[in-house]
């Protein structure tokens, strides 16, 4: 396992070279000077266009900048936000806490709903069932996530009144983040109502963020399952007699499991590049939404590093994938 593990870091190492590669040349690739935009200044002097590129190290050939740049990642500099005047990684650190709760319970609704779906429509493979959940599935990956959002906002919250508009949580409360999860942080505050203003403001988030996910989960997990239950070792087992649940669960469903699970993990790139519209529809403070905001004030330290700290999660969501592909099945360890 050990030596399976090493063989995995030691692919991210040139994945994150590449990555920091793409996030350094973000910038350069973008219309219109970067100096000239990130000063705010439609007309400058001469001089004060070259003290600007000195401090911002632009005058500088691009391999040492590019270098320069390499370093302060690796010593944890990401950069200085031109607006806030705040590190990007603190910055980042405080937003992340929202969008990782946020995407924690859009992959749990996904997984929840999505895995059982599937292994249903295999079983009742070609029923009214099958093809009402697959359709369902269908509809629900085309839908645009703006669209989606919008009109569950217009429905739930407009005309039902049922959920908030926006937000993490009411104006009403107050109290101390020390976990930066709202629902955590509002148990822990012993405010009565906390919790569940925290839980209603979630609802509609979830299901939007979380609506292409668990259509992508239901129907790789009928796929899967289709091609499991037609093994000789599942007609075995049902020749045997053994009840279908156990066969179903213990001898199907794990050997399905394995695309399932790489189907998730790849469901967190979409997830987090869903949160930014997500995010900015419910305006939910997360990085998203920074990113967002990022973009209309031209911070491009932000952007920049922004891109290259989510770009390093989703690179450790997809070895963590590959772990637990060992852990399902031993023999991928060889």
């Amino acid at each position: 396992m050990l030596r399976f593990l090493v063989g995995r870091l030691a692919v991210l190492i040139p994945t994150f070279i590449g990555v920091s590669i793409i996030a350094f040349s973000f910038i350069r690739l973008l219309p219109g000077d970067p100096v000239m935009l990130m000063s705010g200044e439609r007309v400058m002097s001469q001089d004060r266009y070259e003290q600007i590129s000195r401090e911002l190290g632009y005058d500088r050939p691009l391999v040492v900048q590019y270098v320069d740049y390499l370093g302060g990642i690796l010593s944890g500099d990401f950069g200085t936000s031109i607006v806030t005047k705040q590190p990007v990684l603190y910055q980042f650190g405080e937003l992340f806490p929202a969008t990782l709760e946020l995407s924690l319970c859009a992959i749990i609704f996904a997984v929840l709903i999505g895995i059982p779906a599937g292994v249903f429509a295999a079983i009742k493979r070609g029923s009214f069932f099958d093809q009402t959940i697959m359709g369902t599935a269908l509809v629900g990956y085309s839908m645009p996530i703006f669209w989606w959002g919008l009109l569950l906002i217009i429905l739930f919250s407009g005309i039902l009144q049922w959920t908030p508009v926006s937000g993490r949580i009411s104006l009403l409360y107050y109290f101390p983040q020390t976990t930066g999860f709202m629902l955590i942080d509002s148990l822990l505050s012993g405010q009565a109502g906390a919790f569940r203003s925290a839980a209603s403001h979630l609802i509609l988030p979830t299901i939007v963020l979380g609506t292409i996910p668990l259509a992508v989960i239901a129907r790789q997990t009928r796929s899967a399952m289709l091609e499991v239950l037609g093994e000789d070792y599942v007609r075995t087992a049902r020749a045997k007699g053994m009840p279908p649940f156990r066969v179903i669960a213990v001898h199907s469903l794990r050997n399905a499991m394995i695309p399932v699970v790489t189907t998730i993990g790849l469901q967190v790139g979409v997830m987090l590049a869903g949160a930014i519209l997500t995010e900015t529809i419910f305006s939910w403070p997360g990085i998203g939404k920074w990113m967002v905001d990022s973009v209309f004030r031209r911070d491009y330290p932000v952007i920049q590093g922004g891109l290259l700290l989510i770009a390093a999660i989703i690179m450790l969501v997809n070895l963590m994938v590959d772990i637990l592909y060992g852990l399902i099945n031993p023999r991928i360890r060889h």
